[in-house]
């Protein structure tokens, strides 16, 4: 049996082109979006900036000599590329944005994400019903990966062939038996009738023929959408990754090796159990552990389970959670900024923006108030107090803003923190000098019984 631990990451393809080409590459599939975004992000003004406003569409058309529906694509593109951040009615300049003359890897992150999102930025026809097109883009990455085994051209009818097959594998692990005739829910005699002849079941496609020809239509809708993000270009009845949707299938593929290469073996644990695993572990390996168990899910199920986590009662999770969402990035972004109005969450929420946004993390506590600084000492002392040994939770007063011990004792008896009467009763326990630890003690007993 292969050690899931050491199983190798796959290679490159053979003949992928260096990754200064490939960035190269991406810039120019989002030429347009990062014009946009530059026009959007520099124009001053609340509300004025969004192109897609009707009192700006044409200033933007106007002023970057594009057609109207140019700067509407370009605009979703900049968006789905993480290019642009929407605060209200302004529009400012992500972080992909600020890098993107100068670093590959945030370009080709960025096309990688417009990628991921090829099924937005290419709607599906008008009256599929939303079922069909969601089993059309779960087969997309089968018919993804023919195209890159394939190493050329691929013809449609094989495509075609592929997605059917992966449509009625998803509806056999779905246990959906179609329906033959006579076996449809009651209806009357027309509407059964009816059904017979084209193949419907209680209004849901069954017949072989129809089949056929919806996976026909839903194929090509894929294809475009492949084809609009550049990933692959479109031939007379065939499809050919390009030399950026080739790597994009490899990166997908490392992905999935990383996911079963889960360093301490938390890869299937919940999100909790999993940072516990990691509690222990210095910076780097716990990185790594995130990074597998991040690529075993979705970003939104991880980063929602990671929230969850967060807002439990253990401030230990609570701060590795936070650590977790890092490795995440970009992504994670509007759902931490969405829990800045949870008190609980605010000062982490606030770090990891201020990192986010380029802070560098020494002074990243700037952005703190005094108060949240003073609850976030709180919290990390409760995870000390909870988890950690006795001489580092003396040596966190040193972290303290206050500089003084009784100048922290006042602030901390009236931030309102519900663990703050444990942290003082452990860092009095804890600390060697004996009048400290009485002041100590008496802050206590004071936020205890409601005294001044």
């Amino acid at each position: 049996m292969t050690n899931r631990r050491t199983r190798p990451a796959p290679r490159p393809p053979e003949g992928t082109p260096p990754r200064a080409e490939l960035a190269r590459q991406a810039r120019a599939v989002l030429a347009d979006a990062v014009r946009i975004a530059h026009w959007a992000a520099g124009t001053p003004g609340p509300g004025t900036a969004t192109p897609l406003a009707a009192h700006a569409l044409e200033r933007a058309a106007t002023a970057l000599e594009l057609s109207p529906a140019q700067v509407r694509a370009g605009w979703d593109r900049a968006r789905l590329a993480g290019l642009v951040e929407l605060h209200g009615d302004t529009v400012r300049p992500g972080w992909r944005l600020r890098a993107w003359d100068r670093d590959d890897s945030a370009v080709l992150r960025g096309w990688v994400a417009l990628f991921d999102a090829w099924s937005l930025v290419h709607p599906a026809p008008a009256g599929i019903e939303a079922g069909a097109v969601a089993e059309a883009v779960e087969a997309v990455p089968q018919v993804l990966s023919l195209l890159q085994l394939s190493a050329g051209p691929v013809t449609v009818p094989a495509l075609l062939d592929l997605l059917g097959q992966r449509v009625a594998e998803l509806h056999e692990e779905r246990c959906e038996v179609p329906l033959g005739p006579g076996r449809a829910a009651p209806a009357g005699p027309a509407e059964t009738a009816a059904d017979e002849d084209t193949g419907r079941v209680g209004g849901r496609d069954t017949g072989p023929a129809r089949s056929a020809d919806l996976n026909a239509l839903l194929l090509d809708w894929a294809l475009e959408g492949l084809a609009a993000v550049g990933a692959l270009t479109l031939g007379t009845g065939h499809a050919t990754l390009t030399p950026l949707g080739n790597w994009a299938v490899w990166v997908k593929l490392e992905q999935i090796c990383v996911a079963a290469q889960s360093p301490a073996g938390n890869i299937e644990q919940s999100a909790a159990d999993m940072l516990l695993g990691c509690a222990r572990l210095t910076p780097g390996p716990a990185r790594d552990e995130y990074r597998a168990w991040l690529a075993a899910r979705t970003v939104g199920s991880a980063v929602a389970e990671l929230l969850a986590v967060a807002r439990g009662e253990d401030a230990l999770l609570r701060g590795l959670a936070f650590e977790a969402l890092r490795v995440v990035g970009a992504p994670a972004e509007p759902e931490v900024r969405a829990v800045l109005a949870e008190s609980s969450l605010r000062p982490y929420a606030l770090l990891w923006l201020a990192e986010y946004e380029g802070n560098d993390p020494d002074d990243a506590q700037d952005v703190l108030s005094r108060e949240e600084s003073t609850w976030l000492w709180v919290d990390t002392a409760a995870a000390v107090a909870d988890h950690g040994e006795t001489g580092l939770l003396v040596r966190h007063l040193d972290s303290a803003v206050q500089g003084t011990v009784p100048a922290l004792l006042d602030e901390v008896r009236a931030v309102g923190h519900p663990r703050t009467v444990q942290v003082l009763v452990a860092l009095a326990a804890a600390h060697p000098d004996p009048a400290l630890a009485k002041a100590v003690r008496r802050a206590a007993f004071q936020v205890h019984t409601g005294g001044a």
